[in-house]
């Protein structure tokens, strides 16, 4: 009787487990379809389709939100031999139309219809988080949103981490439409060029089994021609060259585009040049903007990230360098326009942000999360799409 009586009490305790895990299974069902649902929403609602990011090396973020610095318009600090040409150029009595003058699209366009972080004396900060304010640490950072303590030198060495455009050419949506364009023969390496497979142009070496994109045969001419500056860094001309022809020919829905001729300039000490650099780099980042907008397939569709892998140290002397012993080289900016970003313009005591939380905006600005399958990455910007 007691063994009767025994079993009936394990079936009913056994049935009374089995309805509280159905319930809890059904609720649990019920929040994941609700979450996968309001995600399908979200990126229904987003506009944007395809997403650039476009950094320059090296741009402090006092040029961005003040303009040229006249203390450096000098022989002795900057290296100007013609100070009366470069004043006339992007000297002017405010700091808004200084950097008005320096950097005309950002100013007249990015800022006016989306979003400027990075002004310190507005109480907009942006840092370095890898503790070394130098190249390779901080393209990593915002390329795979890892500030990662392993890469400490500039070697051409493979990146332990999966950057942002690696993951998204892993889905189908994205095969064959992801590329890269870039001035430091180091930023291939970064990208992890050789196990990506997509599309990497490089006026040098790649990794071995990269799928290096070919330059159409009258600018690989010119470049050919071309006195090389640097070792290892190419003119940012043939990589602006080199974005717009891989637009045309594999029409990406994720753009890389690096330039790198400010960073050179400056720790030269050219201070007229790397002013002059910074122009140009507004200048492709306009050119590129209205070229995808006088294309049906990005017109509206296209947000633009714009970011530097450092900033620079003070003047008069410092401003050339970067590094851990100059504090101030963990200041950086950022720059986000497209159709799904609030114009918010420039950013004043806004949240603290990090360059580690670009490789997650990209992917966000898509629609997807980078978090998801890499956890460990810094998360999106906040504020900069609708919510």
């Amino acid at each position: 009787m007691k063994t009767i009586l025994g079993t009936l009490q394990l079936s009913v305790a056994h049935d009374s487990l089995r309805r509280r895990l159905g319930s809890q299974l059904r609720r649990l069902r019920w929040v994941l379809l609700s979450w996968l649902f309001a995600s399908s929403i979200i990126a229904a609602e987003l506009k944007t389709r395809n997403v650039f990011l476009l950094t320059t090396d090296g741009l402090r973020w006092q040029e961005v939100f003040t303009g040229a610095e006249e203390s450096l318009i000098t022989k002795e600090n900057g290296g100007v031999s013609n100070t009366n040409d470069l004043r006339a150029a992007y000297w002017r009595p405010t700091p808004e139309e200084r950097r008005a003058a320096l950097l005309p699209f950002i100013w007249g366009k990015l800022a006016n219809e989306g979003q400027l972080w990075g002004n310190r004396n507005k109480g907009s900060i942006v840092r370095v988080t890898n503790g070394h304010n130098f190249s390779y640490p901080g393209y990593s950072e915002f390329l795979t949103g890892v500030a990662d303590a392993r890469i400490d030198s500039n070697d051409r060495k493979p990146n332990p981490n999966v950057n942002v455009f690696q993951w998204l050419h892993t889905r189908p949506e994205f095969q064959g439409r992801v590329g890269a364009a870039v001035s430091w023969g180091v930023i291939p390496w970064i990208l992890n060029a050789d196990v990506a497979r997509f599309p990497v142009w490089s006026a040098f070496d790649l990794p071995a089994g990269a799928n290096r994109f070919a330059l159409s045969p009258p600018v690989q001419t010119l470049l050919d021609r071309t006195t090389p500056m640097w070792g290892d860094v190419s003119l940012d001309t043939f990589t602006g060259a080199a974005a717009k022809e891989m637009l045309a020919q594999i029409k990406p829905r994720a753009l890389y585009v690096a330039y790198g001729e400010t960073d050179d300039w400056a720790h030269e000490g050219r201070y007229d040049r790397y002013l002059h650099a910074a122009r140009n780099f507004d200048r492709f980042v306009g050119e590129l903007w209205t070229l995808v907008q006088s294309l049906p397939d990005y017109r509206d569709q296209t947000t633009f990230i714009l970011a530097t892998d450092h900033g620079r140290g003070p003047a008069p002397i410092a401003w050339k360098n970067h590094g851990k012993a100059i504090s101030e080289s963990a200041s950086l900016w950022l720059g986000v326009l497209g159709p799904d970003t609030p114009a918010l313009g420039e950013r004043s005591n806004s949240p603290e942000a990090t360059q580690g939380q670009v490789a997650a905006t990209v992917a966000a600005a898509l629609g997807l999360d980078f978090n998801t399958t890499h956890p460990k990455a810094a998360k999106p910007l906040p504020q900069v799409l609708k919510p």
